[in-house]
């Protein structure tokens, strides 16, 4: 093995396990939330139960989420788990909140061919409510677009 390859493994080894107990965390205190469909329509709008339900998706353009520029958390709609910090989030000019980055372990993803293509799906990692796809055309550090419908978040504004 060459040095400078001993080096890249080593470095990205080191990384793995500065993510680890970060990771380890998160997985395990995430409880996953069951609920009946009659449960999900009584605390949920119709939009959102049919985008967070039935894998919907909402107009473009019409979410007031679009123009939220503060700081603070985007978290599910349905069971308040944080998916996106505001730092994340960016002008896609696509017409759904866009984001480069979830929080980690915060979103589940699963392939999606309803379209006749394939595309990456993503859902809340706590109760399983459908938010949007994931795509490999979004900015630098992590070139990801998550697309959002607004209607599967609410925002939280921080404190302070």
């Amino acid at each position: 093995m060459q040095r400078r390859d001993f080096l890249k493994q080593a470095s990205l080894a080191g990384m793995a396990l500065s993510l680890m107990p970060h990771a380890l965390w998160a997985a395990e205190n995430i409880g996953k939330i069951t609920k009946t469909d009659e449960e999900w329509k009584k605390m949920l709008t119709k939009e959102q139960y049919d985008v967070l339900r039935c894998e919907g998706t909402e107009s473009p353009f019409t979410s007031p989420l679009l123009k939220e520029h503060r700081a603070g958390k985007f978290v599910c709609a349905a069971c308040d788990l944080e998916l996106f910090n505001s730092e994340a989030k960016f002008d896609s000019g696509t017409g759904w909140p866009s984001f480069f980055q979830a929080i980690p372990e915060h979103v589940e993803t699963k392939s999606d061919h309803k379209l006749l293509m394939e595309r990456t799906e993503y859902h809340c990692a706590r109760c399983g409510g459908h938010q949007g796809h994931v795509f490999n055309d979004g900015p630098h550090p992590t070139g990801l677009r998550y697309c959002n419908n607004g209607v599967a978040l609410k925002f939280v504004a921080k404190e302070g």
